[in-house]
C-alpha cells in the first residue's frame, strides 16, 4: 500500500483552483494529474473513495491503495479480527476485504470435526479416513474421555476406546465371561479366549487339537484315555473314539472296541451280530452248541 498519485502542498505563486477558480496563493491546495484545485474541490472531485467505508479519502487523510483499490489508514484493517495492516502482511479476499496473514491461516486451515474450529499449524491432531480432529477432540462416544492418538475402534460414525469398546461390542468368553478382544475361538456356537478353552485335566490348550467333550469338561486325547475313557473288556485300551474303532459295543456294563467285540473260540467278528453270552464269555451263534 502506498500514497495515491497526487501532491498536497501550500501555493506561493498566482494559481487558481481549477474548478471553482478562487485563488490558491498562500492556500493549501492538491495537484493532481497537472491540475491545481483547492483541499475543498479534491474532496468533492478528485478524492478517491475507500472501499471499507464508502467514504472519500479526503486530501487532509493518509490513503493507502493496492490494485486500485483505496483505503482510509484507519480503514485498512483485517475483515476478520480488526487488526490495524499499515505495515503488515494482508490478503485480499473475496468481497474485496483484507485479512490479516494470521486469520488466513485460520480461515484456509481444515476444520475440526469435534468442535468445528480450525485447526492451525503446530497444533496436535488425529487424522483418520480424510477427517480432523484436534488431539483433545478426539474422544470416545461412549466414556467423552479423550482417545487422543491412542487406540480406538470405529463404528459407524462413532469411535470407541479400547475399554468402551470391549464391553459394549466383543464376545464374552463362555467360561471367564470377559470380553474376547481378539483371537479367542467357538465351540457349539459359544466363543471362548483360547487359553479358557483348555484340558480339564492337564490344562493345555485345545485350540486346533483334537479333544473330546464329557459333561461340560474338555480333555485332550491323553489325558481322555488316561482319566476318562472306558477300557475295552477285550484288549484293555482305552476306547477312545478316535482313529481305528471309532464304534463302540456295550453289552451289561462292559465296552468293546468294534474289533474286539468276537467269538471267543472261532475269533469271528460279531459287532452288529447275533451273539451268545456263556459263563461270561461272548461267543458266535455256532460256537456255543460245540463246547
Amino acid at each position: 500500500a502506498g500514497p495515491g498519485s497526487y501532491t498536497v502542498g501550500t501555493m506561493s505563486e498566482r494559481f487558481d483552483c481549477h474548478y471553482c477558480r478562487d485563488p490558491l496563493q498562500g492556500k493549501k491546495y492538491v495537484q493532481k494529474e497537472g491540475r491545481h484545485c483547492c483541499v475543498k474541490c479534491f474532496d468533492k472531485f478528485c478524492a478517491n473513495t475507500c472501499i471499507e467505508c464508502k467514504k472519500p479519502i479526503g486530501a487532509d487523510s493518509k490513503e493507502l491503495h493496492f490494485k486500485n483499490r483505496y483505503w482510509h489508514d484507519s480503514c485498512f484493517r483485517c475483515f476478520k479480527c480488526y487488526t490495524s495492516l499499515v505495515n503488515e502482511p494482508f490478503m485480499l479476499r473475496e468481497n474485496n476485504k483484507v485479512w490479516c496473514s494470521n486469520c488466513t491461516a485460520a480461515e484456509d486451515a481444515p476444520r475440526c470435526k469435534g468442535c468445528f474450529k480450525p485447526i492451525i499449524a503446530g497444533d496436535q491432531n488425529v487424522e483418520y479416513k480424510k477427517m480432523v480432529w484436534h488431539k483433545d477432540c478426539f474422544t470416545c462416544s461412549q466414556c467423552k474421555q479423550v482417545i487422543g492418538s491412542g487406540s480406538f475402534f470405529p463404528k459407524g460414525d462413532d469411535f470407541y476406546c479400547v475399554s468402551c469398546h470391549e464391553h459394549k461390542f466383543a464376545k464374552t468368553c463362555a467360561k471367564c465371561k470377559n470380553p474376547i478382544t481378539s483371537g479367542g475361538l467357538t465351540y457349539q456356537e459359544q466363543p471362548w479366549h483360547s487359553e479358557c478353552f483348555i484340558c480339564s485335566n492337564c490344562k493345555k490348550q485345545l485350540g486346533g487339537k483334537r479333544f473330546t467333550a464329557v459333561e461340560d469338561q474338555f480333555y485332550c486325547v491323553e489325558c481322555y484315555k488316561e482319566c476318562v475313557a472306558k477300557k475295552c473288556a477285550g484288549c484293555k485300551n482305552p476306547i477312545t473314539g478316535f482313529g481305528r474303532g471309532t464304534s463302540v459295543v456295550n453289552y451289561e456294563d462292559e465296552s468293546w472296541h468294534d474289533y474286539c467285540f468276537k467269538c471267543t473260540k472261532c475269533a469271528r467278528g460279531l459287532a452288529n451280530k447275533r451273539f451268545v453270552c456263556h459263563n461270561g464269555k461272548i461267543y458266535c451263534a455256532e460256537c456255543p452248541k460245540r463246547l
